[in-house]
């Protein structure tokens, strides 16, 4: 499955129909699917399945979107306006993601909007660590609901193994 993508993914970016070129992708997408193959997904074949590839592109990447344009503008307003309080800390982020994707995916996409930085993981006990750029609540709910109830339901939808009925 890592090759297939890693090959595909080769061919577009570097598309020239030359048998050399093709030869060059197969053989740098056998070595990074033989190197990094297990790293990157536990369950590859969640990938494709064609609900949760819609609730993928239609679902997570306008919201994933609209919340990075959101958070640009509102750090960008504080740049320009430095009267705006600003009350940096960090803050602990309940999750029910259980998978490594789904949990990568929450982080980075916490990560990925300006104002907020997940600073570490407890999988075990479903916890992000945030840095957060304006604090508004110091308890699990409030910043649950201020940052992580934009993406968890859609990931979970998308990552865990039972959110979509095969």
């Amino acid at each position: 499955m890592m090759f297939i993508f890693a090959f595909a993914v080769w061919c577009i970016f570097t598309w020239v129909p030359d048998t050399q070129q093709m030869v060059a992708g197969a053989l740098v997408s056998i070595l990074v699917a033989s190197i990094m193959g297990s790293i990157f997904m536990t369950r590859p074949h969640l990938l494709f399945n064609p609900i949760r590839v819609f609730y993928f592109l239609f679902w997570y990447v306008p919201v994933f979107v609209w919340e990075l344009m959101k958070a640009n503008f509102d750090v960008a307003y504080r740049v320009i306006h430095p009267s705006l309080p600003i009350r940096p800390g960090i803050v602990r982020l309940k999750t029910s993601l259980e998978s490594d994707t789904g949990l990568t995916f929450l982080a980075n996409s916490i990560t990925l909007t300006p104002g907020t930085l997940t600073v570490d993981i407890d999988k075990d006990a479903g916890i992000l660590y945030i840095h957060w750029i304006n604090v508004k609540g110091t308890d699990p709910e409030t910043t649950f609901k201020e940052i992580g109830s934009r993406f968890e339901p859609m990931l979970k939808k998308i990552f865990e193994e039972k959110a979509v009925e095969r």
